[in-house]
């Protein structure tokens, strides 16, 4: 594949709105991307407060694969996530969801890319990385209306489940004062949680579960899950997964979003051999090491770039 120079110009996500996010539109310069309006992907990120980049202590996904597919003739949206910019202001709205949160400056994003002449704007993907996979379905639905979808070690499994896994799974590896005190946290969000899809909205809003967000966000979200969604859409999907991922599984995830597109001939699925949640080469593999190992400098794979890249410009990943 060509590849050609990279140009990054400085956006804003939100502009004149109550959260404005600093951003980064990255466009093939030269070739590629001079002859007429060019492809065009949104980066949505995982769970947590993180920037533009993605950045996960020593590494920058987002940088990687915003540069990464500029260099492949893809242009490229990129910015701050809400809760990592306003999160005291997010965490204030009543019941906030991961509309507020996620979904709405995608949408922001979107419309920015369209009224731009240099993008095709029958043209624009979405990239989604953990819960941005689990999410971008939802997305597309609720008015990103985009050409395809790429979910990147997503789950279509509901939040809490997959958070309970990981906890037990730290337990497993704790003892001590350490073992005891995630032991508590656990039971504590199991009592949080129990009710969640009987309990009325607003005594749902009321019950603060952790990172500012209530049993509502939980209840909100599972009630609009991905597989809602997917059985909706018939866009085309690519879904990617690292076989070394210690956040979420190759049995109860990927396997699952094959089953969900079953028969679908423009769905693909990719299983990469040794690369990890954030599509680089894994060095310890578990939660336990999961600290350690993103500490250590890596890069999204270029072949994982590559199969994005020949399913936003052909349809299909590569061979």
């Amino acid at each position: 594949m060509n590849m050609s120079k990279v140009i990054e110009e400085k956006i804003v996500i939100g502009q004149g709105g109550e959260f404005p996010l600093d951003g980064l539109l990255t466009l093939p310069d030269g070739p590629d991307g001079s002859d007429g309006p060019v492809e065009a992907a949104i980066l949505v990120h995982g769970s947590g407060s993180t920037n533009m980049d993605e950045k996960i202590y020593a590494n920058r996904p987002f940088r990687d694969l915003a540069e990464g597919l500029a260099a492949r003739g893809i242009a490229v949206v990129r910015y701050d996530k809400r809760s990592f910019v306003h999160g005291r202001k997010l965490v204030k709205i009543p019941g906030f969801t991961v509309y507020e949160e996620t979904i709405e400056d995608v949408l922001l994003a979107c419309a920015m890319l369209r009224k731009d002449a240099r993008i095709d704007k029958d043209k624009i993907f979405i990239i989604g990385h953990s819960m941005g996979g689990m999410l971008a379905p939802r997305i597309d639905a609720e008015g990103g209306d985009f050409a395809g979808l790429i979910i990147m070690a997503g789950t279509p499994r509901l939040l809490e489940d997959v958070i309970f896994e990981q906890i037990g799974e730290t337990i497993a590896a704790q003892k001590g004062l350490i073992l005891f005190l995630i032991k508590k946290q656990e039971v504590g969000l199991r009592k949080k949680l129990a009710d969640t899809y009987t309990m009325d909205a607003e005594k749902a809003k009321s019950v603060k579960v952790m990172g500012g967000t209530s049993v509502w966000y939980f209840k909100e979200m599972g009630e609009n899950s991905a597989p809602k969604f997917i059985a909706r859409t018939q866009k085309p999907i690519l879904v990617l997964h690292g076989d070394k991922d210690a956040q979420v599984r190759t049995d109860l995830d990927f396997e699952k979003y094959k089953e969900l597109l079953v028969g679908r001939d423009n769905a693909f699925f990719k299983l990469y051999p040794e690369l990890n949640h954030l599509f680089m080469p894994a060095v310890y593999g578990n939660l336990k090491n999961l600290k350690k190992e993103y500490k250590i400098p890596s890069k999204v794979a270029d072949y994982v770039i590559d199969d994005i890249a020949a399913f936003i410009k052909t349809g299909e990943p590569g061979s």
